[in-house]
């Protein structure tokens, strides 16, 4: 089961031997995980690795068969979905669970950092996918969120919306210092935004590779292509090498950058 931390502890997420199973079939098989405070950490891995299960796990949305799962109170998600609510204009969809008087203040505050105070009274069917999605990161924000979960939420928008949203997610990132744990099927968007990349195989934790590339990252960056293909490998894609085995690895205990 979830359990939250109150104080921050020394880790922002601690996972330790977590299963979790769906018809006898373990799709989280004993995995250790832990995600600094302040920490971007991208989940990789082929479809039915994981990916999604752990996300909701730590979200609080679904029970683990097995282990423990340790979080901050304070925590966030975004989906690929924005999942607004229709019959709500934009900045009440932000304010939806904050309480006070302040809430309306704090939800116009959000939609400034994500660059939408002109659409702060705008239904959801009139907002573009990109719009869309920017409401849904500040309605994440607005709860001041020490972790934030975002499943590919960038997925279904065309490539100039990603970049732009790619350059959104890091600077609020820098501005909130959350943990951020993004799952994502793009190896380039990985590269681009984490700190360290985590692939998951066989409902465990297969490699941690960190990314010390200089921000903001570049794709043409040799450093950049060298990973890109080591990734790509593991994750049994073709390239000018042999693929890797994916064996899953016990969890290191050394410091991540």
């Amino acid at each position: 089961m979830s359990v939250p931390l109150n104080p921050i502890p020394r880790a922002a997420v601690e996972c330790r031997r977590v299963t979790r199973r769906f018809a006898g079939q373990a799709v989280l098989d004993g995995l250790d995980l832990d995600i600094a405070p302040g920490e971007f950490v991208a989940l990789l891995g082929s479809s039915g690795s994981g990916k999604t299960t752990l996300l909701r796990a730590l979200a609080g949305l679904d029970a683990v068969d097995e282990g423990q799962l340790r979080v901050p109170q304070a925590l966030a998600a975004v989906f690929q979905e924005p999942r607004l609510m229709p019959w709500k204009r934009a900045w009440r969809n932000v304010a939806l669970g904050v309480r006070g008087g302040e809430a309306k203040a704090r939800a116009l505050a959000a939609l400034a950092e994500v660059g939408l105070q002109h659409r702060l009274n705008a239904w959801p069917a009139t907002l573009s996918g990109g719009e869309a999605q920017r409401v849904a990161l500040a309605r994440a924000l607005v709860r001041e969120p020490q972790l934030l979960l975002l499943d590919e939420p960038f997925a279904a928008l065309d490539a100039l919306t990603r970049i732009r949203m790619h350059q959104l997610i890091i600077s609020l990132w820098r501005a909130h210092t959350p943990a951020v744990l993004l799952v994502t099927h793009d190896v380039d968007e990985a590269l681009l935004l984490a700190d360290r990349v985590v692939v998951l195989a066989h409902g465990r934790i297969a490699e941690h590779m960190p990314i010390r590339l200089p921000r903001p990252r570049q794709v043409a960056h040799p450093g950049f292509q060298a990973l890109r293909e080591r990734l790509l490998s593991l994750l049994g894609v073709a390239t000018d090498h042999p693929p890797a085995a994916l064996h899953p690895q016990p969890l290191s205990r050394t410091a991540h950058p």
